[in-house]
C-alpha cells in the first residue's frame, strides 16, 4: 500500500466537496440495527491540527487499515480557522464525514441538532470498550443524554516560555507563584528590551492575555464563576468584559502585545513558534507544536496566574473528542475505527501527549516518557498541577465555537486600536443574544 497522504482542504474547497457529497446521500441508519457490512467499506475522517498531527494520524490510520482490511479512510485535515465553518456546511447537507474530530465547544450545537451520531449502543456493546475510563470524562461528551463524542485526552492551561528569546532581550524568566501583574509585567519589560531577531524582528513578550474567549473564561473561574451557567446563560454582562478587557490596556497602548498584523503574516505559525515572542498562554499540549514549530528542545511551561485569593482554580479540559456523522452509512465500522483510535496502545505511542495526555489507561501507559521529552514534560507538567486543578471544567453552552471565534475577530479590531473595549462588550453582547 503506498503511503497515505492527507488532503489538506480549506473552508470553500471543503464546502463544496460536502455539497457534492451529499447528493449521493445515505440517510443516516439506526446504529444498534447496523450489523456491519458485508464487503469493503471506504470511511472518511476529517481533523484541525498541523502537519505534525496529520503525519501522527496517518501513522495511525495505516495501521489501522493494516488490521481492518476490508475498511480504508480518506483523511482530510484543515487549520481551526477553516475547520468548523466546512463542518457548519457539511451538517446543513447531512454530508458529515463519517469519523469527526470534535470539540466540547461544538459537541452542544452539533449534537443537540442530530448532526452527530449517538454513540451509547456502540460502548453497551463492547464495540467501543472504555474500561478503566474517567466516567466524568466520558459524561463530558454526551448531550442531553446521547453520547454524541468521546474525549481522547484532557489538558489544561499552561504559560509557555522559550528561555532563548527571554535571554536575547535580557530579561530573565519568571519563577514562583505568578499574579498576573508579573506576567504583564514580564511581556512588557521583554518588548521593551529593543531586542530582535536576526531577521531584524522585534521580540516581544507574550500574547494580549484578554485575546482569548478562554483567557476570559479561566478570569471568570477564578472571581467565582464558570462564564455559562449550567443552563447556556450568561453568568457575566458587558461591564464584566470591560473590566477584563481594561487590564491589558496599558500592554496595548505601549505595544507591548505581540501585534496582530504579524501575528496574520506568521499563521499559521504564532509569534511563540516562530522565535519571536518569550511567552505564551494556552492548552500544555501545545508543547509538542511549540517545539516543532521554534525548533527549540528547551521551552518550559509553569502554572497559569494565581488569582487575588493566592489560587489558580486551574480546571482540566476534555481534549480532541472524537465524534461519528449522523448521516454515516457505516456507523458500525465508524465506531471500530473510533475504538482503535481511543484505545490502541500503539496509538496511544504514536500521538504520545500532542493532542493532551491520553484519556485510556494503557494509551497513557504506552506514551514513551524519555528524560526531557516532550511526553514526559507534559505528564511531569499535569501531575505537577494537579493539586491546583480545583475548578470543574466550565459550561459550554450551544454556539459558544461561534462565540469564541467572534471574540478572536474583536481581540484581533482591539489590538489593531480599531474599537475599545466597550465597543468590543458591545458587538460581542449582541452576537450573544443571536
Amino acid at each position: 500500500m503506498p503511503p497515505r497522504r492527507p488532503v489538506v482542504l480549506s473552508a470553500g474547497l471543503a464546502a463544496v466537496l460536502g455539497l457534492a457529497a451529499c447528493s449521493g446521500g445515505g440517510g443516516g441508519q439506526d446504529p444498534a440495527a447496523d450489523g456491519g457490512s458485508s464487503g469493503p467499506v471506504t470511511l472518511t475522517m476529517t481533523f484541525w491540527g498541523s502537519e505534525d498531527r496529520a503525519t501522527r494520524y496517518t501513522e495511525a490510520l495505516d495501521l489501522f487499515e493494516s488490521e481492518h482490511p476490508d475498511i480504508t479512510v480518506n483523511e482530510t485535515f484543515a487549520a481551526w480557522a477553516d475547520y468548523w465553518p466546512a463542518r457548519a456546511t457539511e451538517a446543513a447537507g447531512r454530508a458529515l464525514p463519517d469519523v469527526i474530530q470534535s470539540d466540547v465547544s461544538y459537541l452542544q450545537e452539533y449534537g443537540g441538532q442530530g448532526s452527530f451520531l449517538d454513540l451509547a449502543p456502540y460502548l453497551e456493546d463492547g464495540t467501543i470498550d472504555l474500561e478503566g475510563w474517567d466516567e466524568k470524562l466520558v459524561e463530558a461528551g454526551t448531550v442531553d443524554g446521547r453520547q454524541v463524542g468521546i474525549p481522547t485526552s484532557t489538558n489544561t492551561l499552561a504559560i509557555f516560555l522559550n528561555p532563548d528569546v527571554a535571554a536575547a532581550a535580557g530579561v530573565p524568566l519568571p519563577t514562583g507563584d505568578l499574579t498576573w501583574d508579573d506576567l504583564h509585567a514580564f511581556i512588557t519589560e521583554v518588548s521593551a528590551s529593543g531586542a530582535t531577531t536576526a531577521e531584524g524582528q522585534p521580540l516581544y513578550g507574550g500574547p494580549d492575555t484578554g485575546a482569548n474567549f478562554e483567557y476570559f473564561t479561566l478570569w471568570m473561574v477564578q472571581n467565582g464563576d464558570g462564564p455559562f451557567a449550567e443552563d447556556g446563560s450568561p453568568l457575566f454582562d458587558e461591564a464584566d468584559i470591560v473590566e477584563f478587557l481594561e487590564r491589558t490596556a496599558d500592554l496595548r497602548a505601549s505595544g507591548s502585545v505581540f501585534p496582530a498584523a504579524r501575528a496574520t503574516a506568521l499563521a499559521p505559525k504564532t509569534g511563540f513558534g516562530a522565535n519571536e515572542q518569550a511567552a505564551d498562554f494556552t492548552w500544555d499540549n501545545f508543547l509538542a507544536q511549540h517545539t516543532n514549530d521554534s525548533g527549540k528542545t528547551n521551552l518550559e511551561m509553569m502554572p497559569v496566574p494565581v488569582a487575588d485569593d493566592g489560587e489558580r482554580h486551574m480546571f482540566w479540559k476534555p481534549s480532541m473528542l472524537l465524534s461519528a456523522g449522523g448521516n454515516t452509512e457505516h456507523p458500525a465500522e465508524a465506531a471500530v475505527l473510533i475504538d482503535f483510535l481511543l484505545t490502541d496502545p500503539r496509538v496511544g505511542e504514536i500521538f504520545g501527549t500532542s493532542k493532551g495526555v491520553p484519556a485510556d489507561p494503557e494509551q497513557r501507559d504506552a506514551v514513551v516518557t524519555e528524560e526531557g521529552s516532550i511526553d514526559a514534560k507534559v505528564l511531569a507538567y499535569e501531575e505537577a498541577v494537579a493539586d491546583e486543578v480545583t475548578a470543574d471544567t466550565p459550561v459550554y453552552p450551544e454556539g459558544i465555537g461561534t462565540l469564541t471565534q467572534t471574540w478572536t475577530k474583536l481581540a484581533e479590531e482591539l489590538n489593531y486600536g480599531n474599537i475599545t473595549p466597550e465597543d468590543f462588550a458591545a458587538q460581542f453582547f449582541a452576537e450573544l443574544q443571536l
